[in-house]
């Protein structure tokens, strides 16, 4: 089964592409209470709102569950995954797809198990290789071929895993201040991440975005969804990134653009662009000036989009 809804800024049309062979349940990330969840998905409708293109959405099933994906750009485009941070959901990329999808077809990608409306009712993920599975199945369903591959943070770390093990079936690979790949997280970051973990709250969230960002100008509206994601949703448990082996980087022949952050507080960038550069072959570092972790993908959008566009072509 796979659905398909066109969005335009004033209506949504719905048509079954292929009759459903059985029905899943509906099973979502678990909420703190039945408001919370309406407000998390009026959240997330609000950030969707924000997209300045057309687009698809997507349900595509699988051994994992249903994943949600938006899709938008031309259909004979050349294709583009994006994979967001954990708890940014698929809505992030709102101020990067009017340009990426000028000339890809873009596909944001809820991530099975995280906040979202990718629907985690089948198989557990218990690992990086059910992940890979997920991302097979995935890229099998839509048709994916020599596509690109990009990712923020923990959706990086994803996306390159994804790229070393299944190198053929991605031509250029995009990560976006990545988590766990060649430097592990700066402990002062842990250390202010720990309320989050010990008391979730959406106003702890909130406050944690605020800080790493440096008070830059983070769009009310996601920002919003980001504090519901981080303090009212319960996905499933969270597999911990844990960097690829040096071998497998320097086997990996898939050109690669590592986008850092300037003022990240998740990273030594340094050290990131000097280990990728040590371990890759094929990998290019830029920085982004005046950025965070958290400000990627949202503030100051052209800029980033100008390298990955540039890199991409």
């Amino acid at each position: 089964m796979l659905l398909r809804y066109r969005c335009t800024s004033r209506r949504l049309e719905a048509t079954v592409v292929q009759d459903p062979a059985t029905t899943r349940a509906s099973v979502r990330p678990t909420f703190k209470s039945t408001a919370s969840e309406a407000e998390f998905f009026a959240a997330y409708d609000a950030v969707l709102g924000l997209w300045p293109v057309p687009f698809e959405l997507l349900e595509v099933p699988s051994a994992y569950g249903t994943t949600h994906v938006e899709a938008c750009g031309p259909v004979d485009g050349p294709p583009l995954v994006l994979l967001h941070a954990g708890g940014a959901t698929s809505t992030v990329w709102f101020n990067n797809v009017g340009d990426l999808s000028r000339t890809h077809r873009v596909y944001a990608v809820d991530q099975i198990g995280d906040a979202g409306r990718s629907v985690h009712d089948g198989h557990p993920v218990r690992g990086i290789e059910d992940f890979m599975a997920w991302l097979d199945g995935l890229f099998d369903s839509l048709g994916l071929h020599g596509a690109a591959l990009g990712g923020h943070s923990y959706g990086a770390w994803l996306a390159l895993n994804y790229a070393l093990h299944a190198p053929q079936r991605i031509s250029k690979l995009v990560l976006l201040d990545p988590t766990g790949c060649f430097v592990g997280m700066k402990m002062s970051y842990r250390l202010h991440a720990l309320p989050l973990f010990a008391r979730p709250s959406a106003q702890r969230m909130r406050d944690f975005l605020t800080w790493e960002s440096d008070g830059a100008p983070l769009d009310a509206t996601w920002l919003h969804l980001a504090a519901l994601a981080g303090g009212e949703v319960r996905g499933s448990k969270l597999i911990l990134p844990r960097r690829p082996q040096a071998g497998r980087l320097r086997a990996c022949t898939v050109p690669t653009l590592q986008v850092l952050a300037e003022k990240s507080k998740s990273l030594d960038i340094d050290r990131a662009a000097a280990n990728a550069q040590q371990h890759m072959p094929h990998v290019v570092n830029t920085v982004l000036p005046g950025a965070t972790h958290h400000t990627i993908p949202t503030v100051n959008a052209a800029q980033l989009n100008r390298e990955v566009l540039h890199f991409l072509a």
